[in-house]
């Protein structure tokens, strides 16, 4: 970890991009939040490279593409007090970045490699948040009777097809619940290829909020499906099975 002053620089650079950011989505940040998002900035990238968390570096693609980006979903849907299960968190987001802001959450944070699982319990502890860590794939976890159709919101920003992340994570959401996907604008075609799977899942879609991320000129979309009803046990099916033949 780079301890110079440039270092600091950035550091303090990212905690008023995030601030000025967070006001222009119409967003308050809680009391010790800016410095909160330095100690993540500041843990990322000392184990970016060693855990292979994130292609993108620097104090302002972080605090933009990463933070601001993650926090903006607080605007989709009201969240506050909701238990929340973020799926191949990854690095942690969007999962940590919400609950840095909206500390009412109870967080869980499954991903399916362990070495990303480890970092995101040391940061955890850094930044002296309660979140649960798991290393677990989905679509074994979601089979668990602890896990299963336990959690008000699941959110996911994992790189995969709709019509595949949701058979891996809408058997995590409570009827009443809801699921959120991070997509960008252009995702109009696998929104509508992804309707039976949402459909047979027991949910339905309800809302596609598109948001700018502030100090760009990128748009991105969060999918808000609603679960109306219990998912069919035999959902998800094994990974290969959901590859071959997508609902």
């Amino acid at each position: 970890m780079d301890n110079s002053p440039s270092f600091d620089h950035d550091t303090h650079k990212l905690e008023e991009i995030v601030t000025l950011g967070s006001m222009e989505l119409g967003i308050t940040l809680p009391p010790g939040a800016g410095a909160a998002f330095g100690k993540y900035y500041t843990f990322l990238t000392k184990c970016s490279r060693k855990f292979n968390l994130t292609a993108i570096a620097g104090a302002e693609e972080v605090a933009r593409l990463h933070f601001l980006d993650s926090i903006a979903l607080l605007n989709a849907t009201h969240i506050s007090n909701a238990s929340v299960i973020d799926i191949g968190s990854g690095a942690g987001f969007p999962g940590l970045p919400m609950k840095i802001v909206q500390p009412s959450i109870t967080l869980t944070l499954l991903d399916a490699t362990g070495k990303r699982v480890r970092f995101l319990s040391e940061l955890c502890d850094i930044l002296g948040l309660n979140a649960t860590c798991l290393c677990a794939r989905a679509e074994e976890f979601s089979h668990n009777p602890g896990a299963r159709q336990k959690y008000d919101v699941a959110i996911s920003r994992a790189v995969a097809r709709l019509n595949i992340l949701c058979e891996l994570c809408l058997p995590f959401v409570t009827t009443g619940g809801i699921f959120i996907a991070m997509k960008g604008i252009d995702s109009n075609e696998e929104i509508t290829q992804a309707r039976t799977a949402i459909e047979t899942l027991g949910a339905q879609l309800q809302d596609c909020f598109d948001y700018t991320i502030p100090g760009t000129d990128i748009v991105h979309r969060a999918v808000v499906i609603r679960k109306t009803s219990k998912t069919a046990d035999k959902y998800p099916r094994r990974f290969a099975k959901i590859q071959k033949s997508p609902l």
